[in-house]
């Protein structure tokens, strides 16, 4: 804060018109009306039309760096002399065109002065342009005898630069005058509408699970990507979450009415597509349900609907769908997917990779990094383990001549059949590796697993127990592969467990 001297000031200038502010009751009335309109940091304030500089000396006095203008010479003078030793610069110029060349203010304050001005809206179009981004004008005007410049007349002209207008009526505030007034009075403040922010639609995707199948719908009549196959989908709409929006587009599409718990975040993808913006979104897993089985709900946007296998999907998909799925089965949960203009809004097998996975933010530590096991025989290990890990989403990851690795997500699984290898088959029953586990979504997609696994060379271990050999409650299936090695496949409960 700056100390004013202000006895000093009210005896060189006890004959000038200074609208009151020599009284220190009203002085302390504007310093306090004052101190709420400007910025509670330190700022840069531009006081226009500032007369003897009874605005700037508060200004400076609340800690701010003033510069003041007025186009009076002597009306100048009389301000650098009461602002002698406030740190303030006053300058001589037009009000209208302030002489201050690039520089710009946190604040540009006028009292009294825009009703005077030649061109009104001119001005203030120039004073918009020399503050800071989340600046603001303060405007003291009023109307008296029938001049000067209304409120409703000033919030019109201040309407094509912002948004953002706050009224005070300062008439019945008699200690402001030193006295009581029945004209208008009031000040306006103006906050300059901040830059132009990017915005994205916000978009959302339902991977229907039915087992290994995820539903698929075939677009149609709509002028975009008709033909191709692309999952429920549709915009979150003002006001919604995502949760509510893929709500509402899985009944608006398929008739299918979810419950909020039924739905998990699978990925968040931004995505840009060929020529257009860039949007961002979100894909729901949710397991079918054979109760409520889905419908074409929109004919005239949809010609089928159809399930496919999650992992040999169609090549005749948008490109962006393909890239979510691709991008699910791999265990990723944040992507990028990146359209060149001219590129095709279709799929294209083996083309250019368009989809950048982006690695969240995880703590490494205590994580499982890999699991490797060694095994007596690696290409029948391979057909096992292989089909296995692709069905639960693993994707193949390492290939060398003595081993192979699918991963899922940062975790990876591998098979070795090192050179190293002692001779002795694999027992689950002595001390070291019993079994892994893996999850498999629901009941259906564990009885599809089992149903698969002997012809790739796995057998089911207590069938006479099956599902709930594990347990009451518990539905998984044991198997085991030629070579000895267990795994258990466990069936989530699902929202109604």
């Amino acid at each position: 804060m700056t100390t004013i001297d202000w006895d000093a000031a009210a005896q060189t200038f006890d004959q000038e018109p200074d609208h009151g502010l020599l009284d220190p009751a009203v002085r302390d009335a504007w310093a306090g009306r004052l101190e709420s309109w400007l910025p509670a940091t330190r700022g840069d304030v531009l006081d226009l039309g500032c007369g003897t500089g009874s605005l700037s000396l508060l200004a400076a006095g609340q800690g701010h760096r003033v510069t003041a203008v007025d186009r009076s010479p002597r009306m100048a003078e009389l301000a650098r002399a009461k602002l002698a030793g406030a740190g303030a610069e006053v300058l001589v110029g037009d009000a209208a065109r302030p002489p201050v060349g690039e520089r710009s203010f946190d604040v540009v304050l006028a009292r009294h002065v825009v009703w005077l001005l030649p061109d009104p809206a001119a001005a203030l179009a120039h004073w918009f342009g020399l503050l800071k981004p989340g600046g603001r004008l303060v405007l003291i005007e009023g109307v008296w005898g029938g001049d000067g410049l209304s409120a409703t007349e000033l919030t019109g002209l201040l309407r094509a630069h912002t948004e953002r207008v706050h009224h005070e009526d300062l008439a019945p505030d008699a200690r402001l005058w030193g006295k009581e007034v029945d004209d208008e009075r009031y000040a306006l403040v103006a906050r300059a509408t901040p830059p132009h922010r990017h915005t994205e639609v916000v978009d959302v995707h339902l991977i229907l699970r039915r087992g290994p199948d995820v539903l698929l719908a075939r677009r149609a009549g709509t002028g975009y990507a008709d033909g191709l196959l692309h999952m429920p989908s549709g915009h979150a709409e003002d006001g919604e979450d995502v949760r509510e929006a893929m709500i509402r587009e899985a009944a608006e599409e398929i008739g299918l009415r979810l419950e909020p718990e039924e739905l998990r975040v699978a990925l968040v993808m931004q995505h840009r597509g060929p020529g257009g913006g860039a949007r961002m979104g979100w894909f729901f897993v949710a397991e079918y349900d054979p109760a409520r089985p889905p419908r074409n709900a929109e004919p005239e946007k949809c010609s089928e609907l159809g399930w496919f296998p999650l992992a040999a999907l169609p090549d005749d998909m948008v490109a962006y769908c393909r890239a979510g799925l691709d991008g699910y089965r791999s265990g990723e949960h944040f992507m990028l997917h990146w359209h060149r203009d001219g590129e095709p809004v279709a799929y294209v097998p083996g083309g250019a990779g368009r989809a950048v996975a982006l690695p969240a933010a995880r703590g490494a530590a205590g994580r499982v990094h890999h699991i490797e096991l060694w095994v007596p025989d690696l290409a029948e290990a391979e057909r096992g383990w292989g089909w296995l890990l692709e069905r639960l989403g693993h994707v193949p990851y390492q290939h060398w001549a003595h081993g192979r690795s699918w991963r899922r997500g940062d975790t990876y699984v591998v098979l070795e059949q090192s050179p190293d290898l002692v001779p002795g088959g694999h027992d689950r029953r002595r001390p070291g590796l019993n079994h892994l586990a893996f999850h498999v979504g629901d009941r259906a997609a564990l009885d599809a697993l089992t149903a698969e696994a002997p012809a790739y060379g796995w057998r089911l271990l207590f069938p006479d127990r099956h599902p709930y050999a594990g347990g009451e409650g518990h539905r998984a299936a044991y198997l085991e592969d030629p070579a000895g090695y267990e795994v258990e496949l466990v069936a989530d409960p699902g929202p109604a467990a």
